[in-house]
């Protein structure tokens, strides 16, 4: 009878218990096996600890292998335990605590180590990196106590501890030392639309930037870049890089160079000593990336379970992710080189980019940003090497609807994609584990594969690739997964806001609570509508929660790309005087201002103003905020109407003004935005905005629902009337009705395209309907303070907008 071999694992990360995971099945009384990790924590997905950061899961969720995991395959499990030596003549290997244990065959899976910058200041505390639960805890302690955060790094990882500091209600500036962010993923093109979408979340970048030394006494205060310039920051995170964890090897005497230098079946140069992941060095390359590392693993499990198998010759490698709720992929050699063409297909409007890059007639590369539905089918095409002539624009006008069914070649596409190809890059998940969670143990939706077999469990990209095959597999078997507000919840905007009605909740946190949300502090999608919805259902009672709102709402300007941001006065219906003009002028000249442009909402927008500039800006003004950030009336664009021009019909500008000042300060779901036409002409625009008024001989046309943005849309006529005060009536009555039903960042246009026109009119035909939504609005809109006036009259508030030193961000 043979001998059970002792193997011992040194790394209880991702890399090494996959390996373990696999040998197992293969041959599950072959080995005697002993762990040791140096966290105290079972082996978790260290991918989702972004996740962690925003809300997005708890702990216990990016647990991979529970401890009872352990146990039922009969694993004895060090944590804690840092092993420090290895000795190799009387294979042995020894923990920093005194465990010392045998073996027969070893797997070196250590992982690696953030790089940690050697700046002058570097030691000091609250200066850490992003790579463990310890980072996520000592993030999540400082942002309980102090206000601001630097990230260098605009890498993903950066990107992601960002996004993760933001959510933690930090103010946070990413330095990064090149010109565009994630520039080892994408091009420029796909970097500058990420930029701007992550500038919207509140980040703030600056680029070009290199760090001379980090500043404070005891605790880090902030950056000093080499330009002279300066940064402030009471946490500094170096996410910059990783370096291979190769000290213990190299202390053993095995061969070293930036990995543990294995060869196509993870051997090291010591006999029965094998490496896997993130130290290992394969043909001159150390991976980061989970798919190769789970590659390396199914190698490596095969050659110790006797299994024939082909030598793991590399990896070309694809990064399909979320950062920060913004889909992006890129695959191969996506950076153009002599001898290549590209193929791109950008539409700023609905955010999304495609490149191809083609070398020989086979595609080398891809980039995609925003919709990024056809990167399974891509790396798949990449990877065959096969020619694309012919076909490239065919492959770049899109090949998502056939690849995810939604055409009649959608499914032999799934079937026939090769059962080890990856679907879940984050998870290292095949086509294969997807089928046998679908047809051999009963999941049904995507929620259950999830669980099973953790594909879509972290970025989400995959997603749309699991329902597929789903679909494929299960039939009409298929049950389709409720999906709620945001991932904290599966209720709908509508049950939550009954639960509110009917239990008479109060407070975001009670909601959060009472509703059994799974994050108990809610995310950035759950945190501004709940806040939104408590406020609209009890305007008297309910406490606005600031810390609940975006960056923008919370500072009452716009930020812009260089961290600057814009004042927009009210000027009531776009009527102002002499007076005015020369107070926005002189202003503008005291405080430097490098722009002033008219909008289109034929307001003055003074850009390139500092935070800390705003208060006392607004206080020399002395005029009301344009709300140019918000979710709330934003104008009321006018033409002269009857008191200049020859068409005109009616007084289009004192119908504006009257709107203006009627709804100014109006919380709503989205922006909203007014317009007055003096005459049929419609000078003003008013048909693509949300509530837009049109002159006629004897009266006016209401119309609604307009968009003139991303997705142009024509309003839908209301009805008609003919005196000012009916056109007050109605558009009181039409703007409740919608802050009552829409969701959250959900504009008229897209509520009126789900509910219908008709289901409008039939809403507000009665008298008796309308009154009691006016009412409840004017409630509200009594309630308005001008959020300038009230910050400039209170010391407490002010010191929110104190200055940043010395930061001078580079303008792009």
């Amino acid at each position: 009878m043979a001998t059970t071999r002792k193997l011992v694992l040194i790394g209880n990360g991702m890399a090494g218990v996959r390996t373990i995971e696999h040998l197992l099945k293969l041959a599950p009384d072959a080995y005697d096996i002993t762990i040791f990790g140096a966290e105290p924590h079972p082996n978790y997905n260290r991918i989702m600890l972004s996740s962690v950061l925003v809300g997005g899961a708890d702990m216990q969720e990016i647990v991979i292998n529970d401890w009872d995991w352990y146990k039922e395959n009969n694993i004895t499990l060090h944590v804690g335990h840092t092993v420090s030596k290895i000795d190799t003549e009387r294979k042995t290997v020894t923990s920093h605590l005194g465990v010392e244990v045998g073996y027969d065959t070893l797997i070196i899976a250590t992982g690696s180590n953030p790089f940690i910058l050697p700046l002058p200041g570097a030691d000091k505390e609250g200066v850490i990196g992003f790579r463990d639960i310890k980072d996520c805890e000592t993030m999540l302690d400082a942002s309980k106590q102090y206000k601001k955060a630097v990230v260098i790094g605009g890498g993903l990882l950066g990107l992601e501890a960002a996004r993760g500091l933001l959510h933690l209600g930090m103010e946070v500036n990413v330095v990064h030392i090149n010109p565009f962010l994630m520039d080892r993923q994408l091009d420029e093109a796909a970097s500058r639309m990420l930029q701007r979408e992550l500038e919207a979340q509140g980040m703030q970048f600056l680029l070009k930037k290199s760090t001379a030394s980090i500043k404070g006494k005891k605790r880090a205060t902030g950056l000093a870049f080499n330009d002279g310039t300066e940064v402030d920051g009471d946490l500094v995170v170096m996410a910059v890089g990783i370096k291979p964890d190769v000290e213990l090897a190299r202390s053993a005497g095995l061969d070293v160079k930036r990995g543990i230098i294995v060869n196509d079946f993870m051997q090291t140069s010591v006999p029965d000593i094998y490496a896997v992941g993130e130290c290992a060095e394969h043909r001159g390359i150390a991976y980061g990336l989970v798919a190769p590392l789970y590659e390396q693993g199914a190698v490596l499990a095969k050659t110790l379970a006797g299994v024939e198998t082909a030598g793991y010759e590399g990896s070309v490698t694809s990064t399909k992710l979320k950062v920060s709720g913004v889909d992006v992929f890129s695959a191969g050699e996506f950076k153009e080189s002599p001898g290549t063409r590209s193929l791109r297909l950008q539409d700023d409007i609905a955010g999304t980019y495609k490149k191809l890059v083609i070398k020989d007639g086979k595609l080398i590369g891809a980039v995609l940003f925003g919709d990024t539905s056809d990167g399974s089918e891509l790396f798949a095409t990449i990877k065959k090497g096969e020619s694309i002539e012919g076909r490239e624009k065919e492959i770049l006008l899109g090949i998502s609807s056939d690849l995810l069914g939604q055409s009649g070649g959608g499914s032999s596409r799934l079937a026939s994609m090769p059962d080890d190809e990856i679907v879940c890059g984050c998870n290292g998940v095949t086509k294969a584990t997807i089928a046998d969670a679908i047809t051999n143990k009963g999941c049904n939706t995507v929620g259950a594969i999830k669980s099973c077999t953790k594909a879509s469990a972290s970025c989400g990209g995959c997603k749309p690739l699991v329902e597929g095959l789903l679909h494929l597999y299960a039939g009409d078997n298929a049950a389709e997964t409720k999906e709620g507000i945001c991932g904290c919840t599966t209720h709908t905007r509508d049950e939550i806001v009954a639960e509110i009605k009917r239990m008479r909740l109060m407070s975001t946190k009670e909601v959060m609570n009472v509703l059994d949300w799974k994050n108990p502090e809610g995310c950035s999608k759950c945190r501004p509508a709940l806040n939104y919805y408590l406020g609209m259902l009890y305007p008297t009672e309910y406490a606005d929660e600031n810390e609940s709102r975006i960056t923008n709402e919370r500072f009452h300007g716009n930020i812009q790309k260089d961290g600057t941001y814009s004042v927009v006065p009210r000027i009531y219906g776009g009527v102002t005087s002499p007076s005015d003009l020369k107070k926005i002028a002189e202003v503008a000249e005291k405080y430097d201002v490098p722009l002033v442009k008219f909008t289109g909402g034929q307001r003055l927008d003074l850009l390139g103003v500092k935070k800390e500039d705003l208060p006392q800006m607004w206080e020399d003004l002395g005029m009301n905020s344009g709300h140019a950030y918000g979710k709330t009336l934003r104008t009321v664009k006018t033409c002269v109407g009857n008191t200049f021009c020859r068409f005109g019909t009616q007084d289009a500008m004192g119908m504006g003004i009257k709107l203006e000042k009627a709804f100014e300060g109006l919380n709503a779901p989205a922006k909203v935005k007014l317009a007055v036409s003096g005459c049929p002409r419609n000078c003003a625009e008013a048909t693509i905005k949300d509530f837009g008024i049109v002159a006629i001989d004897g009266g006016w046309e209401l119309h609604v629902a307009g968009n003139g943005g991303v997705k142009v849309r024509a309003t839908d006529l209301l009805c008609t009337v003919k005196t000012e005060d009916e056109v007050l009536h109605w558009a009181y009555a039409f703007l409740q009705l919608y802050r009552e039903e829409a969701s959250w960042n959900e504009r008229t246009a897209q509520w009126v395209e789900r509910v219908g026109i008709e289901h409008v009119k039939k809403s507000l035909e009665n008298l008796e309907d309308r009154l009691p939504l006016i009412e409840r609005i004017q409630e509200t809109l009594s309630l308005h303070e001008d959020p300038w006036k009230k910050i400039v009259e209170t010391d407490e508030l002010r010191k929110n907008f104190e200055k940043l030193n010395g930061v001078q961000p580079v303008q792009l």
